[in-house]
């Protein structure tokens, strides 16, 4: 396995857990924070905001760059401000942080395919974009359910420390 096609994965994991794990802690971040559970369902439209701005722009910006320094930037981006979001101890600093880390998301995947079309031996360029996705379905079905467990069982912000710690994996691979 290509270790360029790992990091892509990893980072994918990330991008995918922190997306859809706030569903699953939503009523534990509302209670920590004293607000509603439908006020606290703007910190998922708070990150899908980041997400629809983030990509023309991050792209934009970063196609001005070599691809692999501009996948470690949005990596180093996302992992900040999901480890931000891991401390956030108000309703508008959660907010703030959802929405920046939702910025390298569309980004991140975007050249990450193409980086990963790159990686592959030619003709097998959809095998490598499908391991880079791989990530966002592993997420799903494995990160997404233990991030809302430790969510549930320890602390909301165990979730968004999870997804910290996946992006530094993913920044250690880009490296």
């Amino acid at each position: 396995m290509n270790k360029g096609l790992v990091a892509l994965a990893i980072g994918g994991f990330g991008i995918g857990m922190t997306e859809f794990v706030i569903m699953g802690i939503l009523p534990d971040v509302a209670t920590a924070l004293d607000i509603s559970i439908p006020k606290a369902g703007h910190f998922i439209s708070a990150y899908a905001l980041g997400v629809v701005i983030g990509a023309p722009l991050l792209t934009g910006i970063g196609g001005k760059w070599p691809a692999h320094k501009t996948l470690l930037f949005l990596m180093l981006w996302f992992t900040v401000f999901n480890s931000l979001s891991a401390f956030a101890n108000s309703y508008h600093l959660l907010l703030i942080s959802r929405f920046l880390s939702g910025l390298p998301h569309g980004a991140f995947f975007g050249i990450g395919a193409v980086v990963a079309s790159k990686l592959a031996k030619p003709g097998k360029e959809a095998r490598a974009i499908a391991t880079m996705f791989t990530g966002l379905t592993l997420a799903n079905v494995i990160g997404v359910p233990l991030g809302t467990y430790f969510g549930h069982n320890f602390s909301w912000n165990v979730a968004f420390m999870l997804v910290g710690i996946v992006g530094i994996c993913a920044i250690l691979g880009i490296k």
